[in-house]
């Protein structure tokens, strides 16, 4: 199954894949150096669009893991650049929160609260019925819907919370339209992230622990892809999550040893 696979840089998820909430999984800060050591192109791609690259750097840093912010890509940024190139300037209700916010000024779009060209949605923890409303009403009648990313549920201390995707799901009941999706398992995020790192996806490997959305998303995008059974793919499920979204990865390992072994060998 390993056999024949030829990569020049690395699209890595973070959560489930290089740490569980506050705690690094074992190897992630040796994989990040033996990229850098070797000078592997990488990016962290990532569906959370709370966070700004700065914040989700320092989070990595933190744990003991290198990054800096121009390695970072959210679904956030991506969502920004997307509505920026069908829109240049457009009118924008956001519902979402500081990473979502910052990256749609940056992207040179107007946040308004009224008669907006785009709803784009992201993670809210301040979602209110009165944004339901704002958001039903201006998607019907015309506005377009953008969702950062479908995550229905997100890992907490407390255990499980409503994700961005819950949220959308509410939004997608009143208003009756469907999202644009731009996170995993869409390949939109993928292409942005390979736009960044100025390759080809048949140049890159997609590194995930979840077969529903960063394996999803790397086949979507016509990457190669690392299954990591650290997170939510599992042995036990494994089979199953295949089934569901159609797709196989090119690649499994059990942790992230067995892959830093194989990236020895394949940058011999």
């Amino acid at each position: 199954m390993r056999e024949g696979i030829t990569i020049k840089s690395l699209l890595i998820d973070l959560d489930g894949t290089l740490y569980h909430g506050d705690r690094m999984i074992k190897g992630a800060d040796l994989l990040i150096s033996q990229l850098r050591t070797n000078q592997i192109p990488y990016a962290y791609v990532t569906n959370n669009a709370s966070r700004t690259p700065e914040s989700v750097a320092e989070h990595l840093v933190s744990m003991g893991i290198e990054a800096v912010s121009d390695e970072v890509c959210t679904s956030a940024l991506a969502a920004a650049q997307y509505v920026a190139q069908q829109g240049p300037g457009a009118r924008v209700y956001c519902i979402g929160e500081t990473g979502l916010r910052q990256a749609l000024t940056d992207a040179g779009l107007q946040l308004v609260e009224d008669h907006p060209d785009y709803v784009v949605q992201g993670i809210d923890r301040q979602f209110t019925y009165d944004k339901l409303v704002a958001a039903m009403r201006w998607i019907r009648e015309g506005a377009t819907f953008i969702l950062t990313n479908p995550d229905l549920q997100l890992p907490s201390q407390d255990g499980l919370t409503p994700g961005a995707g819950t949220i959308g799901a509410a939004i997608e009941a009143a208003s009756q339209v469907k999202p644009i999706v731009i996170g995993k398992p869409s390949s939109v995020l993928m292409n942005y992230a390979l736009d960044r790192l100025n390759i080809r996806a048949d140049e890159a490997l997609v590194v995930g622990d979840n077969m529903l959305t960063d394996i999803a998303a790397g086949a979507a995008a016509g990457c190669k892809t690392a299954l990591i059974l650290s997170g939510v793919s599992t042995r036990a499920n494994m089979d199953g999550h295949m089934r569901a979204v159609g797709v196989k990865p090119d690649l499994i390992f059990d942790n992230l040893d067995e892959l830093q072994d194989w990236l020895q060998e394949e940058f011999k």
